[in-house]
């Protein structure tokens, strides 16, 4: 696979905050290094033998706390997560593609 760089690539966009995001950054397949070892029951390994983040049957990773909607091993996340630029353009990429998968209102037309 190869790495995409964009001019927006450095950039960070201040109006977005994990305190009101929808955590959609927990729904990347997140690959362990060598040495990282979150609890056994949050790793999986994956179709090339790599270990990876285990994902919950709806997509999003096992560690997410539901309940507030953020990393529920935070302190001792993989380095990958630690990486992940809150605002950057990976992360507004993803975003957006998540919200475009969300059902729209139904606009009412006033005869």
């Amino acid at each position: 696979m190869t790495s995409v760089f964009r001019d927006d690539d450095q950039l960070v966009d201040p109006g977005v905050s994990c305190s009101r995001c929808a955590a959609v950054c927990c729904r990347l397949t997140v690959v362990l290094m060598p040495g990282e070892t979150p609890p056994a029951h949050l790793v999986d390994v994956d179709e090339r033998g790599l270990d990876v983040m285990r994902r919950d049957p709806d997509g999003w990773c096992s560690a997410l706390d539901r309940e507030h909607m953020r990393c529920g091993i935070y302190a001792s996340r993989p380095a990958i997560c630690r990486k992940f630029a809150m605002g950057g353009a990976y992360c507004r990429d993803e975003r957006g593609s998540f919200e475009a998968t969300l059902p729209r209102p139904i606009a009412l037309r006033l005869a």
